[in-house]
């Protein structure tokens, strides 16, 4: 039995809730089959570099601060400058997800610096693939993509909330993107190896 996609999940999280979410989409991943390795960006050894350069996706994830990125994050973006330039992370899978105080908090606007980010590095990126929740008179806020975004999972927590009490369905949401990214890998991978065989 082939082996299913390994994907790494990249994040920043400043107290914690960020760090709730990426366990989240990694067991989105793991529930598709995939191998998914959670690792913060702010404590990277060598070890956990070679987890990412080996991964067939990486999904990054950060808190919005002023409407951005967090600075941990950025930090370890500016870090990857050489695998950038190398090339050694081009045509991996991709995608992203963001917490902030705010439900809107631009969160769009830190989506689009993971996106960016990875475009730099010729990545593939997966956008959540998901309808738009609680948008109706007979939607609820613990709809699935309660937030309405598209190019990533945005996710909403109360300032004075500890991690575990993360909205239930950002927590969902975040699952099913770990879900689309395996999926999505799984099908560039057996595309790839179809293309290395050639026509029966």
């Amino acid at each position: 039995m082939t082996a299913g996609p390994g994907i790494a999940v990249a994040y920043h999280s400043g107290w914690g809730h960020t760090a709730t979410l990426a366990e989240a989409v990694a067991d989105g991943a793991r529930q598709s089959g995939a191998t998914a390795t959670v690792l913060a960006v702010d404590a990277l050894t060598e070890a956990h570099w070679a987890v990412l350069d080996d991964a067939d996706a990486i999904v990054f994830g950060s808190p919005t601060y002023m409407g951005n990125v967090s600075a941990g994050f950025q930090t370890f973006a500016e870090a990857t400058s050489r695998r950038c330039v190398g090339g050694d992370w081009r045509d991996k899978v991709a995608a992203g997800f963001t917490n902030s105080g705010g439900k809107s908090g631009d969160k769009l606007h830190a989506l689009t610096s993971l996106v960016v980010l990875a475009a730099q590095h010729h990545m593939h990126w997966v956008n959540l693939g998901l309808r738009p929740g609680w948008n109706s008179s007979t939607a609820s806020e613990h709809d699935l993509n309660r937030l309405g975004f598209f190019l990533g999972a945005g996710a909403q927590t109360d300032v004075d909330a500890t991690a575990d009490r993360v909205h239930g369905a950002d927590l969902l949401t975040c699952r099913q993107l770990g879900i689309r990214v395996a999926e999505v890998t799984g099908q560039l991978l057996a595309g790839k190896a179809a293309v290395r065989v050639g026509p029966l």
